[in-house]
């Protein structure tokens, strides 16, 4: 079966990005970029799918020239060939009507990619490939399963308070969580191949899909910080506090 996987390149989440005075956007200047963990776990899962199945794993990215070197990591992984399609500063709207129409080109079995990136949080792409494709989804996948000959697949998904488990017809849409399982390390022979594996570069216009943005960032700012807890002699002037000051009650 074929897979298709998808690779952000995004700053390290262990390290705190700074706002930019005018609030136009983050400091990346000196930053460790990584590929979004999310999408990392999306990655061996394909892998994994493949590995029992058969098949190939692309792997595809959105984003500059650098997000080559993303590819090539996933690909070290054990994907077979890589997309990049360069284009800085798209909008989730975007990634997803590119990403749909190489669907259409490429007819994956199934698209798996990370229920969110770590740099924005949005978490909208995966829902809008869905609906432009028409195909089903399942998010927050804890666990999947697909069946022997490809046309289906039993996904167990993490929500708020314990798991649930759906099963959908392929093609289809499936984000990750953190918990599906532990990405494995790219071995050094595989690294060395990875740089001669296929990788083809396009664009919005080459494919034919508008990169205006539909939605811009105004202004980030950072979070203000929090004010030091207070600790009040009984439970009396707790409530008057939480409903005078506080206005919580």
């Amino acid at each position: 079966m074929k897979i298709l996987c998808t690779a952000k390149r995004v700053p390290d989440p262990e390290i705190k990005l700074r706002v930019a005075k005018d609030g136009a956007g983050f400091v990346t200047e000196g930053a460790h970029w990584v590929v979004n963990p999310f999408d990392q776990i999306a990655v061996e899962e394909g892998i994994r799918i493949k590995e029992k199945h058969g098949g190939e794993v692309i792997i595809l990215s959105v984003g500059s020239a650098e997000c080559a070197s993303i590819i090539r990591q996933c690909i070290a992984m054990g994907g077979d060939r890589g997309i990049l399609v360069k284009q800085d500063n798209a909008d989730p709207d975007g990634v997803a009507r590119v990403i749909a129409k190489l669907c259409q080109e490429e007819k994956p079995d199934l698209v798996l990619m990370g229920k969110q990136a770590v740099d924005y949080d949005m978490s909208q792409t995966a829902s809008l490939i869905a609906e432009l494709l028409g195909w089903p989804q399942a998010s927050y996948a804890y666990k999947v399963e697909v069946a022997q000959g490809g046309k289906s697949a039993k996904v167990v998904c993490e929500v708020d308070g314990g798991l649930e488990t759906v099963e959908v017809d392929l093609p289809a849409v499936i984000t990750t969580d953190l918990r599906l399982n532990e990405p494995r390390f790219a071995k050094l022979p595989n690294i060395m191949k990875a740089k001669t594996k296929p990788l083809r570069e396009t664009s919005f216009a080459e494919l034919g899909v508008d990169a205006a943005p539909k939605v811009r960032s105004l202004k980030l700012a950072e979070r203000p910080p929090r004010k030091s807890g207070e600790i009040v002699k009984d439970v009396a002037t707790l409530v008057k506090k939480l409903h005078d000051e506080a206005k919580a009650i």
